[in-house]
């Protein structure tokens, strides 16, 4: 599947990653349905790009389940959409609502987006993509980081199952694992444009999961280290 011939739905797609992905897709020439439960954010990113603005909650089945019947001809489902949550310390210190807050969209979202969205990808018997936007948090365990981190191992370890389920039809998944990106979640980090450009290359490829090349030898050593028995310590980034 070519990111250049198909209509794409994205879901968080106001800000961040989700309007960087819209915005490469549209020089494409894709058709965009961009989903985000910030009706005023979600128009302002829609308009320029002459797509289809669709406000909703991806913690919400039954929304999810309504996105996927409005868009039976997408073969590219972008699920993007995530929040870090207030509360960046011990599991313990965080309230909760945060902890359902946090699991409710980032892991929410993406299991009601592949519920809603495979079996009508799959009764098509075109070739589709999903893209699941998750973190290096995902496979490297920092101190702190609140509900955020625990999430998004939840959402690699749905990546990697739902691929291993799809192994054997038209539909493949690839999960994106930044480290920090300048977004609303951080004012550090490298610009969304490159998430998004790497990330599409990696649907045109065909590449399952894509990890900073920086951020490789840590994530081993971490896993390593677990695997071996010993007490965790936090992962040694570039420097």
């Amino acid at each position: 599947m070519t990111t250049s011939t198909t209509t794409a739905v994205i879901t968080g797609a106001a800000s961040g990653i989700g309007r960087a992905l819209a915005e490469a897709l549209h020089a494409k020439g894709t058709q965009l349905v961009l989903v985000d439960i910030d009706a005023e954010a979600l128009a302002a990113a829609a308009t320029p790009l002459g797509a289809t603005a669709v406000t909703a909650d991806v913690s919400d089945p039954a929304a999810m389940t309504s996105l996927a019947a409005q868009t039976p001809h997408a073969r590219l489902i972008c699920l993007n959409a995530g929040v870090v949550g207030s509360s960046l310390g011990a599991p313990w210190e965080v309230p909760p609502e945060e902890w359902d807050r946090v699991f409710g969209i980032n892991v929410g979202g993406i299991v009601n987006g592949l519920r809603a969205f495979v079996p009508q990808l799959l009764a098509s018997g075109d070739p589709a993509h999903v893209l699941i936007t998750a973190s290096l948090a995902g496979l490297a365990v920092f101190p702190g980081g609140g509900a955020y981190g625990p999430s998004k191992h939840a959402v690699t370890a749905i990546a990697q199952h739902a691929a291993m389920a799809l192994a054997d039809t038209p539909v493949r998944v690839s999960m994106i694992c930044p480290a920090l990106v300048a977004t609303g979640m951080s004012t550090d980090g490298i610009a969304p444009a490159i998430v998004a450009d790497t990330a599409l290359r990696a649907i045109d490829d065909d590449v399952f999961a894509v990890v900073p090349d920086e951020w490789r030898a840590a994530v081993l050593a971490q896993t390593e280290q677990v695997t071996s028995g010993h007490r965790p310590t936090p992962p040694t980034g570039p420097s």
